[in-house]
């Protein structure tokens, strides 16, 4: 202990160790935030994680550095007023081990284990004799606050810091001239202070832990959302393009192998007995097949019937089709067709394309069902939509109101199809027939209608 007889400024060293271990101790609670061995600066498990976050690790390392400095300016202030003591070397081997374990604190981690205590305890030991000897020593207490608050439960770490306080406060007492009430009361309220600060930033780390994973959560949820939206979008694409595929190829291919089929049987039956006429079906046959290769080299190439894209419009289409359904017919069909009104603007690609297949759909119904003679494709160009009317004047058939297939509907294809084609387009489709009396089937497709996405 610095008695006061021993040196002629031992209560001016007094009063100032007071007033610079107050200061000492607030300049410390803005450097612990940082961190100091085993505090959350240095926890890797703890909160703010120096490991995890860079400006925690910095501010570790400037805490380290503060404690550094403040052990060093303790011993120069010693060795400056209390030059050739005999304590002296006692006071040196003293800071050199106090630094020695303050480097160790890191290493052991800050779990409770019975280790860690025991450091714990030898550094709080080493520090309070510093301070018996040299009142100056008590800079560094605040460090030591927020080790035993990061290390040992709450109320442990609690009488830790009072007894510490306490100590401070006998100590500072002992070495001055008379009752000081700022010595009394300033330790304690610093370390209130300090307790207060860290327990709030302890607080605030599991807050953020739990916002952060909350914030997880709800990114995983996010993302998993959207993942099931994607896979959910994609099956629906994939079907409507299925459906849409099985039109197509059903307006096309399908309809030209059955004709093909047909012809070749009657070629077939007529092979001996009228060679010319089963040549004739034969050559029919081939040119069917010359039109289904061009469908299906556009299919692989966009999809897009053949006749639209040699040019023209859906008009020329739709006069090549009737002209080719007569030529293959040989005199049993004949179809006409007839274009009313002007289009303000060119058709969309797909009302033409939707346009174009139905017809082909309906006049391969009256090939093969109607046993018609004569048939009619009327393009009809209005304002705001546009009219396909195909008729044909063979046997009709009773009319079933839409969604409902009867016994003479069952294998085909084509009417739903038809339907399915204009509804995507946001159109209607309507048939008109009886038996006896024809048939008269009329797509009509809007302008200025969004097209139907299902």
């Amino acid at each position: 202990m610095e008695h006061r007889s021993g040196s002629p400024d031992a209560g001016a060293e007094a009063a100032e160790a007071g007033r610079s271990g107050s200061a000492a101790q607030g300049s410390g609670i803005a450097g612990s935030e940082a961190g100091g061995p085993g505090t959350a600066g240095s926890d890797p498990e703890g909160p703010g994680t120096a490991g995890s976050d860079p400006d925690a690790r910095w501010l570790a390392l400037l805490m380290h550095a503060a404690f550094f400095l403040l052990l060093g300016a303790s011993l120069t202030r010693f060795l400056m007023r209390h030059p050739g003591e005999d304590r002296t070397p006692w006071i040196i081997a003293l800071s050199i081990t106090l630094a020695v374990l303050y480097l160790l604190g890191p290493v052991l981690g800050s779990r409770p284990t019975p280790r860690r205590l025991t450091w714990l305890a030898v550094l709080v030991v080493v520090w309070m004799v510093l301070v018996v000897l040299a009142p100056s020593f008590a800079w560094c207490a605040v460090p030591l606050f927020y080790t035993g608050l990061r290390i040992l439960p709450p109320r442990a770490a609690l009488a830790l810091v009072a007894l510490l306080t306490v100590f401070v406060v006998a100590a500072q007492l002992r070495l001055a001239d008379g009752f000081d009430p700022n010595l009394v009361l300033a330790p304690p309220a610093v370390a209130a202070v300090a307790t207060a600060v860290f327990v709030h930033m302890q607080r605030q780390a599991v807050r953020q832990r739990e916002l952060a994973a909350r914030q997880r959560e709800l990114i995983d949820d996010l993302l998993r959302t959207r993942r099931e939206l994607a896979a959910t979008e994609r099956r629906e694409g994939t079907l409507a393009e299925r459906q849409r595929l099985s039109m197509e190829i059903h307006d096309t291919l399908a309809q030209g192998l059955s004709s093909q089929q047909m012809l070749l049987q009657a070629a077939d039956r007529t092979w001996s007995a009228d060679p010319d006429a089963a040549r004739r079906h034969v050559r029919t046959a081939t040119g069917i097949a010359e039109r289904n290769l061009a469908e299906a080299r556009r299919f692989v190439h966009d999809l897009a019937p053949a006749d639209l894209a040699e040019g023209g419009g859906l008009e020329a289409a739709l006069h090549a089709l009737a002209a080719r359904e007569s030529a293959q017919a040989e005199g049993a069909l004949t179809v006409h067709c007839h274009v009313e009104g002007t289009p303000h603007a060119p058709l969309p690609d797909r009302v033409q394309s939707a346009l174009l297949r139905i017809a082909q759909g309906a006049l391969a119904n009256v090939r093969e069902h109607a046993g018609a003679t004569a048939a009619g494709l009327t393009l009809t160009h209005l304002d705001d939509r546009v009219v396909l009317d195909i008729g044909d004047n063979g046997r009709g058939f009773t009319a079933e109101p839409e969604g409902v297939r009867g016994a003479r509907t069952v294998r085909g294809h084509g009417l739903p199809a038809m339907r399915a084609r204009v509804r995507q387009l946001g159109g209607t489709l309507t048939i008109e027939s009886a038996p006896g009396e024809g048939t008269v089937l009329s797509a009509e497709v809007p302008l200025t209608t969004t097209e139907d996405p299902t």
